[in-house]
């Protein structure tokens, strides 16, 4: 009975948690959300002038779906303009966005991690900034 009882108190427990707050992992690559709502393809070999018009970069997967990155800077994200990418953390459906926790860059080896949180909380620590 303890064990069945356990169990159902387990269950319960999960059943609290909101869907929203389990991590998702999301691919794609980098773009300027003017590209990517026009449906134009911005031209190749061309990101410098496309980072200075475009203001406001996201994950695009591909599929017709993008992601606002509303926690990560516009530097960050125009780094890595039209690379592959991967970013895993919380997703809001309703709003487009992805606030991220991990921020990988695809290479010819695998993964790398560019950007997470703990990263950027351990940076201003050592350079003894407020994160606010």
């Amino acid at each position: 009975m303890n064990k069945r009882l356990y169990s159902v108190f387990i269950i319960f427990l999960f059943s609290l948690i909101p869907a929203g707050a389990w991590a998702y992992q999301a691919e794609g690559t980098i773009q300027g959300y003017h590209c990517v709502t026009t449906g134009k393809t911005c031209p190749l070999g061309k990101e410098d002038p496309m980072i200075a018009v475009e203001r406001i970069f996201v994950l695009y997967t591909g599929d017709g779906s993008y992601y606002f990155i509303p926690n990560l800077d516009r530097a960050i994200l125009a780094r890595h303009i039209r690379e592959k990418v991967r970013i895993t953390g919380e997703v809001n459906e309703k709003y487009r966005s992805l606030k991220a926790d991990i921020f990988e860059v695809k290479y010819e080896n695998g993964w790398k991690e560019t950007w997470s949180k703990e990263l950027e909380l351990e940076l201003m620590n050592t350079l003894q900034l407020s994160p606010f």
